[in-house]
C-alpha cells in the first residue's frame, strides 16, 4: 500500500511541477533601427553681391555727361559719365598725323635702299620713328578712354551725387554697381561643426520680414581659420536672385541641417526609469535583459539614445511591467 502510495505521490507532484513551469509572457516588441542624428544649426548672415564695385574715375576733369539714374541695369562696356575729353580728341588726332608722316618717311627711304642714297642707320632711325609714333597713338587713346567711366560688368547702379559740371579726381565715388542675380551670403558656424560641412551642401534662408524659409542656397566657400575670439568659423552660401527680390547688405536667418553620428532608434514607450538612470529591455533570443540607454535627441515619436543596441535587437514596448531579467517573453504584435 505505501509503495502504491509513494508512487502516486511522485507521480502527482512531477504533474504540479510541470504545470508551474514558467510561461513566456506576451509583450510587444519592435526592431531598434540606428539612424543619424540630425542637427540644425540656425545663424545670422550678411549678404552681398555676386560682383560689387565703387567706381571711381580713372583720371581728374570736369564731368560733362551723366548717363544713368540710380537703379538702372547697365550692361559692361555701357558709358556711364563722361568728362571733358576735348584736349584728349587733340591729342589722338596729333599722335595719328605724327605716326602717318613718320610711315611715309620710312616707305621714301625703303624705295632708296641699295640706291647708296640713304645709309641703313637712317633708314632703321625711320622705322624706329615709326614705332615710336605708334606708341604714342596708343598712349592718346588710352587717355582718351579714361575721360569715359563705363561699367566693368552687367549690373545695377547706385545712387550717386554726381552732376555735369562737377569736378572729379581718382579719390571720388561715382556710383556703386551691384550683380545681384546671386548674393553671397556668410555667416558663422561653431567649431564643433568643423568638418561636418561641406561645399556643395544646400542651406535655407529667410528673410527678417516674413520669417520663410523661402530661399535656398549652397555653400560655395568654407574658412581656412577658427576665429579664437568667438570659437566659430566663417562659411558662404551662393544665393539665388532670380526674381531680384533680394538686395545686397540684407541680413538673413540661416538654417542648415547637418547630420552628426548614427545612433540607436526606440518607441519613445520603450524607455524605461530606473534608480540607476534610463534603460530599455532588450530581446537576446527569448529572454528580456535590462540595457542602459543615455537620451541623445528625441524626435517625432521616437528617441535616440547612446547604448549598446545592435542594429535588429528587438526592445520591448508594451507590457515592459512585467519584466524581469532573464523573463522568457512572446511577440503578440500583429496577432
Amino acid at each position: 500500500m505505501s509503495l502504491v502510495l509513494t508512487g502516486c505521490s511522485r507521480e502527482s507532484g512531477e504533474n504540479v511541477r510541470g504545470d508551474l513551469a514558467p510561461k513566456a509572457q506576451p509583450v510587444v516588441m519592435e526592431v531598434v533601427e540606428w539612424q543619424p542624428r540630425k542637427v540644425r544649426i540656425e545663424a545670422v548672415g550678411t549678404s552681398r553681391a555676386l560682383k560689387s564695385v565703387t567706381v571711381h574715375p580713372e583720371v581728374s576733369g570736369e564731368v560733362v555727361e551723366v548717363t544713368f539714374a540710380a537703379g538702372d541695369r547697365v550692361q559692361a562696356g555701357q558709358t556711364i559719365v563722361r568728362l571733358d575729353d576735348r584736349d584728349q580728341r587733340l591729342a589722338v588726332q596729333i599722335a595719328s598725323v605724327e605716326l602717318e608722316d613718320a610711315k611715309r618717311l620710312y616707305s621714301r627711304y625703303q624705295r632708296t635702299r641699295g640706291s647708296g642714297t640713304v645709309t641703313e642707320s637712317v633708314i632703321d632711325d625711320a622705322k624706329s620713328a615709326v614705332e615710336r609714333a605708334r606708341l604714342n597713338l596708343d598712349r592718346a587713346k588710352v587717355a582718351l578712354d579714361f575721360r569715359s567711366i563705363e561699367a566693368p560688368f552687367d549690373g545695377y547702379l547706385g545712387i550717386s551725387h554726381i552732376d555735369p559740371g562737377s569736378r572729379v579726381d581718382t579719390t571720388t565715388a561715382i556710383t556703386t554697381i551691384d550683380d545681384r542675380s546671386k548674393l553671397l551670403v556668410t555667416f558663422q558656424v561653431p567649431e564643433l561643426f568643423l568638418g561636418q560641412i561641406q561645399q556643395g551642401q544646400e542651406i535655407a534662408v529667410a528673410t527678417w520680414s516674413n520669417g520663410s524659409a523661402d530661399h535656398t542656397g549652397q555653400l560655395v566657400e568654407i574658412d581656412s581659420r577658427v576665429n579664437p575670439e568667438t570659437r566659430t568659423f566663417a562659411a558662404r552660401a551662393l544665393v539665388e536672385n532670380d526674381r531680384d527680390v533680394l538686395r545686397p547688405g540684407m541680413s538673413f536667418r540661416v538654417s542648415l541641417d547637418l547630420e552628426a553620428g548614427r545612433y540607436p532608434q526606440i518607441p519613445e514607450v520603450a524607455l524605461q526609469w530606473g534608480n540607476d538612470g534610463a534603460f530599455v529591455w532588450g530581446v537576446d533570443g527569448e529572454k528580456v535583459t535590462r540595457i542602459p540607454a543615455t537620451i541623445v535627441q528625441r524626435v517625432p515619436g521616437a528617441i535616440l539614445v547612446e547604448s549598446d543596441l545592435p542594429e535588429g535587437i528587438q526592445v520591448v514596448t508594451e507590457g515592459t511591467q512585467r519584466m524581469r531579467e532573464g523573463l522568457r517573453v512572446t511577440n503578440i504584435a500583429g496577432l
